[in-house]
């Protein structure tokens, strides 16, 4: 078993990777294995509604790796989305890349798999950030996995991050739950229990 990481920060082994790190070290602890995919510096194409990714073949523009990416999240069992926090927001970069990976992977690589998101920040802005990544969960049948609070940690350097108790022990509750999620995942379906197929979608517009 293996859960996939996302670094949205374009610093290789800034805060938010070391959050991600304290994570890892867990899912290990727990006989999880674990990857981080790093964003890094170079620019990120937003989503531009082109939809060729319908045809089955990813996403049309492969700068940056959506496709990479995305072929390892069929393989994974979980993920954890981490960003730092701009503007009360996550980077641009991590919304951009995961646009353009839900839309041209979606379902096929993260229905039913845990996900978890985690913030980043020197002070403030962390609990928007967080919401806004959780959506990735919620609109395509993913359990969010918790902890015991929100999940981020607060410092404006690697260092200050591991000086933030609280915070770490927040990551740590994380790699706890996600294990367990993940392994209670992979016991149902040796039962035979899988995640429900969803209904045909059925659009509904209000703009006649």
């Amino acid at each position: 078993m293996k859960v996939l990481m996302l670094n949205g920060s374009a610093h290789l082994k800034g805060c938010t990777y070391t959050a991600l790190t304290e994570i890892g070290k867990v899912l290990n602890e727990n006989g999880i294995d674990y990857e981080i995919f790093q964003l890094g510096s170079k620019p990120v194409m937003d989503c531009m509604g082109c939809g060729q990714c319908a045809s089955g073949n990813g996403c049309a523009f492969s700068e940056n790796q959506v496709n990479e990416f995305t072929a390892k999240a069929m393989e994974a069992d979980g993920f954890v989305f981490g960003s730092p926090v701009y503007y009360a927001h996550p980077s641009g970069r991590i919304l951009s890349f995961l646009d353009r990976a839900f839309y041209s992977a979606g379902k096929k690589a993260f229905m039913g798999k845990p996900g978890a998101a985690i913030a980043s920040a020197r002070r403030g802005g962390t609990t928007a950030s967080f919401d806004v990544l959780n959506k990735y969960f919620s609109i395509t049948s993913m359990p969010i996995v918790t902890s015991t609070y929100w999940n981020m940690v607060h410092g404006n350097t690697p260092e200050e991050v591991k000086q933030d108790l609280e915070g770490m022990q927040i990551m740590r509750g994380i790699g706890k739950s996600m294990a367990w999620m993940v392994k209670c995942i992979a016991t149902g379906k040796s039962a035979g229990i899988n995640c429900p197929e969803p209904e045909t979608v059925v659009r509904t517009n209000f703009i006649r």
